[in-house]
Formats: structure tokens, C-alpha cells, sequence
């Protein structure tokens, strides 16, 4: 951002504002996250969950995007996933359901309704997220400790305890929309970006701790942050790229004047959808995990066997998880650029403003055009995207440590993504603020 912004965020009130409610939700994030769930014995408890995680790549792993809250059984625990669920299965849905495809097209109320219908999904999958995550817990202390760190809650205790874990996801959701329509940025990815940067002072802190106690780990750790460096350089480059398609419209008489007569151009961007398809690709995986670890103990023997199974297939140490994940951002890529960037529309609209790529007749074959364009960057930012997502994998079986999946690509890719995202959007409402002058 060059100086004039910043003077534009500090002189313009609505600007200062959208800034404010950005830093008022940082605050209550933090101190919301610091809130325990009302169990029998709360120190034991994080005692516990904090130890575990340290000792497990994958636990740590989930725990660096609630901030922090997972092992610290804070009504955060669940972050924003059961809302980022049900946003995969309503989009899905609206794909395949013909009163849901028609609210799509309806503009910012067809929106509107839609996003409502996410948040009453919303309640449900944080309900069912809630009671698996607390018997989850119960199952890995009493195996692991022998004693029942949850103990055993009365029925209202119960109600209690879940509806306190159900109200944190909920609140936390609607923080994000507050950001998203009261603040700058996106709501849902400024909410993960806060608890990944709130988790990286602990976990920079633990990685320089290993250093000192074993000096041979000095190497790993120098490539780790020289591969984080050139993380950051690649993904600007990808997150920044675009191709330009030629615009003109044609000159139009009216009234003894012209008008028209431009050339333009309409940016396509190579990773149209941002880093939404890291954060659904997430979600999606964490799933088998989180079944195999609740149903690890069960009575029956393949069922328990196959939730082994689960947990080692989808572990973030598995290569199996690793052609997973790259699979599902590639195309997670895909399907959210086709729902935020729709070709027809944009073919239809250019034909009624008069305007035209040269060489390509308007209408259908605009769209053709642009579809076929779409697609082919979608492919390139995507394979992008998979490449630095799975990064910390062969990171990590190249150095034959765990390290690089708790500060890995990942974790760049949406701190950096985000942070240029929201970069771009202050200096577009700081231009507005200026234009309004006039």
C-alpha cells in the first residue's frame, strides 16, 4: 500500500471504521478462544490436549487453524468448519437443485437467501460436530490416560456443555459476516487467518526449542524457511497472475453525439477462486480422520479395524493424504471458479452493451471463448495451488520430520492469499473515498 492509502484509511471515517470492525473482531476472537468448555476438571483436560498434540503431526496439524482453541478446549474448538461444511453441500446443491439454481441467478437477494439457508444448515452440523468432538475427547483420554477427563456430565450438564461448543461456531460465524459486510476482507478466510497467525508465535517459538536440543536439526530448519521464502515469492506470482482479454465497444450515435468507441480489456485471473479450494479441501479431508479417531474403539471388530485404517490412511503423514489433497484443491479450483465466474452472463451482458472480443462473434461463441480461456489458466493456478499445498509432504519425506507440516505451505498460502486479497480491496475502497470527493 503506498502513503496515500494509509493517509485515506486514517482521514476517511467509513475507511477508519471497516478498520475498526476488523481489529473488534480480532479482539473477541482472541478473548472468545481463551474460554473453556464447562467440564468436570478443565486444567487436566488442556493439560492432556495440549500434550497429545504436541506428541501427534496430525492433531497439531488441525490445532494451528482453530488458533489454538482445539487444544485449549475453548468453545472455538470447532472454528468455523461446521459453517465452511455447510457451504461445500449448499453449493453442491445449488449445482443439481432447480429452485436453488434459479435463487443463484436472482442477484444479490437470490445471495442473500442462499446465505441463509447456509447458516440453518449451519446448525445442525455444528450440533452433530459438537457431540462426536466431546466423545472423541472422551475416547482418547480414557485410552490413553485411563480416566474420563470429561467425566460424567448430567443430562442438563450435557446441554450445557455442547450448546456452549455449539454457541462458539455460531458466533464465530457470524463474526466472519460481520467482516465480510461491516469490515474488509473475506470474512471466512480473515477468521482462519487469525487463528493461523495466533498459533505461530508457539509454534516458531517449539521449532527454534528443537534446534537447541538437537543442533543437527539446524540444516532442516535453514531449508524450511529458505522453501517458506520462496513460497511467498511463488504464490504472489500465481495469486497476482492474469490474463487480459481485449474488449471493444462499438461507437454508437445519439443525439448529434458518439459514444463508445472503447477499448478495454477483462482481466481473468489464473486462481479465480482465491484460497477457498485450500480451505474446503481441508475440511473435506479432515473428515475420515476425525471418523476414524471416534469410532478407533469400537465393539466391533471391523468397524474398529477399518477406523485404524482411517486414521492411517488420512494421516498428514500419508502419501495417500497427500495425492488427496492435491487432488481435491485441483479440483476444488475448478468447481468454485465455475460458480463464481460464469461465462454466459458475461457473454450476454458484453452483447447488450455493445461491446465484443474482436475475432469472436457475441453471444454463444463469446462464451465458448471464454470458457475455453477459464479453463485453461484454472488448470495452470490449480496444479499451482496443489503444488504448494503438498509442499510440506515431501518436505517432510525428504528431511524425515514432522516440522514442516506445522509451519507448511498451507498455512503461507492462506496468510499470504488473504493478506494480498485484503491489501486489494483497502486500496479499492481508498480510491472510492477518493473519487467521492469530486
Amino acid at each position: 500500500m503506498n502513503k496515500e492509502t494509509f493517509q485515506q484509511l486514517y482521514k476517511n471515517p467509513a475507511l477508519r471504521k471497516r478498520m475498526l470492525v476488523v481489529l473488534a473482531v480480532m479482539v473477541v476472537y482472541s478473548l472468545l478462544s481463551q474460554i473453556p468448555v464447562p467440564v468436570a476438571d478443565t486444567a487436566k483436560l488442556q493439560a492432556f490436549l495440549t500434550s497429545l498434540f504436541q506428541s501427534s503431526s496430525l492433531l497439531g496439524f488441525v490445532d494451528i487453524f482453530s488458533g489454538g482453541a482445539l487444544s485449549r478446549f475453548s468453545i472455538l474448538l470447532m472454528g468455523l468448519g461446521p459453517y465452511i461444511n455447510a457451504s461445500i453441500i449448499i453449493q453442491l446443491l445449488t449445482q443439481v437443485v432447480p429452485k436453488l439454481q434459479a435463487l443463484s441467478k436472482e442477484g444479490e437477494q437470490g445471495r442473500n437467501k442462499i446465505n441463509y439457508y447456509t447458516r440453518l444448515l449451519t446448525l445442525p452440523l455444528a450440533i452433530i460436530q459438537a457431540v462426536a468432538t466431546v466423545f472423541l475427547v472422551r475416547s482418547l483420554s480414557t485410552q490413553s490416560t485411563g480416566i474420563d477427563l470429561i467425566g460424567s456430565p448430567s443430562p442438563f450438564e450435557w446441554t450445557i456443555l455442547i450448546s456452549s461448543i455449539v454457541a462458539g461456531s455460531m458466533l464465530l460465524m457470524w463474526l466472519g459476516e460481520l467482516i465480510t459486510e461491516k469490515g474488509i476482507g473475506n470474512g471466512i478466510s480473515m477468521i482462519i487467518l487469525f487463528g493461523i497467525v495466533a498459533s505461530l508465535p508457539s509454534s516458531f517459538a517449539s521449532q527454534f526449542a528443537l534446534v537447541q536440543s538437537d543442533p543437527s536439526k539446524i540444516v532442516s530448519l535453514v531449508f524450511i524457511l529458505a522453501a517458506a521464502v520462496a513460497s511467498v515469492v511463488f504464490i504472489v506470482y500465481l495469486n497476482e497472475g492474469q490474463r487480459n482479454i481485449p474488449i471493444s465497444y462499438a461507437r454508437r450515435v445519439a443525439n448529434a453525439q458518439a459514444y463508445g468507441g472503447v477499448d478495454t480489456h477483462l482481466p481473468l485471473r489464473v486462481i479465480t477462486a482465491g484460497v477457498i479450494p485450500i480451505i474446503f479441501a481441508l475440511a473435506f479431508l479432515s473428515v475420515p480422520t476425525f471418523l476414524g479417531q471416534l469410532f478407533a474403539n469400537a465393539n466391533t471388530a471391523w468397524v474398529a479395524s477399518f477406523a485404524t485404517k482411517l486414521t492411517v490412511w488420512f494421516s498428514p503423514t500419508s502419501w495417500i493424504y497427500a495425492a488427496l489433497y492435491f487432488a481435491l484443491v485441483v479440483g476444488f479450483t475448478f468447481f468454485y471458479t465455475a460458480i463464481i465466474f460464469k461465462p454466459d452472463e458475461i457473454a450476454e451482458n458484453l452483447q447488450k452493451q455493445g461491446g465484443f472480443i474482436p475475432g469472436i462473434r457475441p453471444g454463444e461463441e463469446t462464451s465458448k471463448y471464454l470458457k475455453n480461456i477459464i479453463n485453461r489458466i484454472t488448470f495452470t493456478g490449480s496444479l499451482g495451488l496443489g503444488i504448494v499445498a503438498i509442499l510440506p509432504f515431501v518436505m517432510q519425506s525428504v528431511f524425515k520430520t514432522s516440522e514442516a507440516i506445522t509451519i507448511g505451505g498451507t498455512s503461507i498460502l492462506i496468510i499470504v492469499a488473504v493478506i494480498i486479497e485484503t491489501v486489494k480491496q483497502i486500496q479499492s475502497l481508498a480510491l472510492m473515498a477518493t473519487y467521492e470527493k469530486y
